[in-house]
């Protein structure tokens, strides 16, 4: 069974070192988008209920945040090579037996 190079210490650090960065720059895209868009909402519709315009804000940062959180692990997955250190039990041609 080949091993993924997430085993190593040094490149899981480096690889989840990236992943937070990546986060944390998401986190702060996010904050602008929600700070946009309840902005524009309360200027275009100034009588727009606050419980309104804070389910607006939660609705975008969850998803905007759930979206990068995944894409952030394939490529994280992707990225270490452990992709391609999974075995296809399933494939009769698979070189790596």
């Amino acid at each position: 069974m080949p091993k993924s190079p997430l085993d190593n210490p040094e490149n899981a650090a480096f690889a989840w070192a990236r992943y937070r960065r990546l986060m944390r720059f998401m986190l702060l895209v996010t904050i602008a988008v929600v700070i946009v868009a309840v902005a524009l909402l309360y200027k275009m519709h100034s009588l727009v209920s606050i419980h309104f315009l804070i389910a607006t804000a939660l609705g975008i940062s969850a998803a905007m945040l759930l979206t990068s959180a995944l894409m952030g692990l394939v490529f994280l997955s992707s990225g270490t090579g452990h992709d391609e250190s999974i075995m296809d039990w399933h494939d009769k041609d698979n070189p790596r037996k």
